[in-house]
């Protein structure tokens, strides 16, 4: 739990621009490069100033005893020892057996230890020290006495000398501050450092980022240029690569559907005329199928259904490809919506199926048309796959106009996505496949409310059954169009 709550707490703090981990990460090197060079160093001047301080000392006081231990009459007397321990300076003792000669306030530093290695040893021991008032060293030897033979003996003195080490301490003191100075002002240098390796790593990422939202935007024809021969440069080169095949793919899929939508197209306008003349043909079966048998009349007035079907599937189809083809503009004209789309719904005899909630008029500048194929098309959705009433309202929200479709039937069906809704040649449940519906309904009415700057959508319903929304802004206080007599003539009807 511990390890999860802390893995946690760094995740949060360690910070998600990439130029901050560069320039974090940077400088954390750099300072604990800094730290452990510096470290290093003080250390190791530090461990040569003690010893060259406590040979020093050593060696004086050897030489000191050397010089004078000839001197010294054995067995010495009281005032012999006071003459060695005012030659050996302040802090000093020499003993010699009951009979001590001792001077200064740091004695109190010489230890037993020392004592009983000194009684036990012929040799030089230095001991560091460091009580309140600081760091001492304690040096220690026995005196050797020469004898007619030359060899040494011990003469039973014993000499103990306390040296103050405050100025090596000063001196350590003083690097000590330079070392932390040196750390301290290290670190305006890293961040400096690593803006410039930052920079220089993360331009050409920028550069690659730029390029890509460039290219998801459309314009296939960017690229970089490498520099360089690091992985960035390969990276740049990968992308270029990339990039180019994409273009290639793109424009071979754009050629092929301009294709398509041209074939789309051209079916439907040559479809166009015979099927007109096979529908007034049919008409005419059919009325004269009136005094036949009722499965002939049946079957003449299948026929008849199939051949509007069929045609407004080729209506729906044309129309599609001049939308993909940008070949539609928009006649905008000031309008009342409300009285538009009444009568969208009167003139296709939906009057006595569909509730229209009474509104103030609404104006909003639309191509009437557009919004009438639109309206129709929702409408007549929910007339084919929802359940009577169907209920229209027109009102604004904000800047924008709203027409609300809302029928009573089953709804939107389990686990189709609502915007699939809208794609081509898609009808939502199975029981939908044999409607009257082209499946290009949806489509178009998506298509035109895009040309206005506007949207549709489609959820389920307060109560129930299924709601679409049509959303276009009004555009009011626009300019007035080329039809501005016709605009006056629409919006007072």
């Amino acid at each position: 739990m511990h390890g999860r709550d802390l893995s946690a707490g760094l995740r949060g703090w360690w910070p998600r621009s990439l130029r901050a981990r560069v320039i974090l990460a940077f400088v954390v090197v750099a300072m604990v490069a800094a730290a452990a060079a510096s470290a290093a160093g003080y250390a190791a001047a530090r461990a040569s100033l003690v010893d060259e301080t406590q040979r020093r000392a050593a060696d004086s006081v050897r030489d000191q005893i050397s010089r004078l231990a000839p001197e010294v009459e054995y067995p010495p007397d009281q005032q012999a020892l006071e003459r060695l321990r005012t030659s050996l300076g302040e802090d000093s003792m020499v003993t010699f057996g009951s009979r001590t000669a001792a001077s200064g306030n740091a004695l109190g530093l010489i230890s037993d230890e020392m004592r009983t290695a000194v009684a036990e040893g012929d040799r030089l021991t230095v001991q560091r020290v460091v009580d309140g008032s600081g760091p001492h060293l304690v040096l220690a030897t026995p005196i050797l006495r020469t004898e007619i033979d030359g060899r040494q003996r011990d003469s039973g003195i014993e000499a103990y000398v306390v040296q103050d080490l405050a100025p090596t301490q000063a001196q350590l003191d003083r690097w000590t501050r330079i070392v932390v100075l040196t750390i301290a002002g290290a670190l305006p240098l890293a961040v400096v450092l690593a803006l410039l390796v930052s920079r220089s790593v993360l331009r050409p990422i920028q550069r690659l980022a730029d390029s890509a939202n460039e290219l998801a935007a459309g314009n296939l024809s960017t690229r970089l240029t490498p520099t360089g021969r690091d992985e960035l440069a390969d990276l740049a080169a990968t992308f270029n690569d990339t990039a180019a095949a994409l273009e290639r793919s793109v424009g071979e899929l754009r050629h092929r559907e301009a294709g398509a939508r041209r074939f789309v197209a051209d079916v439907s306008h040559e479809l166009r005329t015979p099927i007109m003349a096979l529908t007034s043909i049919m008409e005419m079966v059919e009325a004269d199928a009136r005094d036949r048998s009722p499965d002939e009349r049946e079957m003449a007035t299948m026929a008849v259904d199939r051949t509007r079907k069929l045609a407004r599937l080729a209506e729906d189809l044309l129309e599609l490809s001049r939308l993909d083809a940008g070949a539609v503009g928009l006649r905008l004209e000031l309008v009342d919506v409300v009285h538009v789309v009444a009568d969208t719904v009167r003139t296709r005899g939906w009057a006595d199926d569909v509730d229209l909630v009474p509104a103030e008029p609404v104006l909003a500048r639309v191509d009437v048309r557009r919004l009438d194929i639109s309206v129709a098309n929702l409408v007549g959705n929910a007339l084919r796959h929802g359940r009577p009433p169907v209920v229209v309202e027109v009102r604004t929200e904000g800047d924008d106009v709203l027409v609300i479709v809302t029928d009573h039937g089953p709804g939107l069906p389990d686990g189709v996505d609502a915007e699939r809704l809208f794609a081509r040649f898609v009808k939502a449940g199975s029981a939908r496949g044999a409607s009257d519906g082209s499946g290009l309904g949806l489509s178009i009415t998506l298509v035109n409310a895009q040309l206005h700057g506007g949207s549709v959508s489609a959820g389920a319903g307060e109560e129930a059954g299924a709601r679409f929304v049509l959303r276009l802004p009004r555009r009011v206080d626009a300019e007035p169009g080329p039809h501005g007599g016709d605009d006056e003539r629409r919006a007072g009807a």
